[in-house]
């Protein structure tokens, strides 16, 4: 590993750090740009479905995490440099999720990892590429949903 890697691994993590911010903000124009255009999205695991591209990501989520306050945490990245324009990461995550009463009140709690492949763009900049959420555990009102309980 190389100096100018250990700069690109942690432009990288300041990414990633503006993707959880920027979300829970709900800063959406700016959080929009940290995907490439050609992003895709897979939470299939959780039912969603597979989310090919940046304006689509958005149409999707928006309307979903309107009024709900969220706090996503990422922990013990490890990213590899794989080109000079090149990269993935595995992310530990935590993420919370508390819904209006209005929109039925429920409170998320999920834990898992982000798989992602980045790509560095024309203008310089580290953009995610492919994002994959696999979660290991999610709680509903305290109550665990997945794996289902035995």
């Amino acid at each position: 590993m190389t100096p100018e890697d250990l700069v690109e691994i942690e432009r990288i993590r300041q990414l990633k750090a503006r993707y959880f911010q920027l979300m829970d903000q709900k800063h959406w124009d700016e959080w929009s740009m940290v995907f490439c255009e050609d992003v895709t999205i897979d939470t299939t695991q959780e039912g969603s479905p597979l989310i090919n591209g940046r304006k689509e990501f958005l149409d999707y989520l928006l309307p979903i995490l309107e009024g709900v306050q969220t706090v996503h945490h990422g922990h013990m990245s490890q990213i590899e440099i794989t080109s000079s324009t090149t990269a993935t990461a595995t992310w530990s995550m935590e993420d919370m999720l508390w819904w209006p009463p209005e929109r039925g009140g429920q409170k998320i709690w999920g834990m898992g990892w982000y798989f992602e492949e980045y790509r560095k763009e024309a203008d310089g900049e580290w953009r995610i590429l492919d994002l994959k959420l696999r979660r290991i555990r999610v709680e509903v009102n305290g109550k665990q949903q997945f794996p289902p309980p035995a």
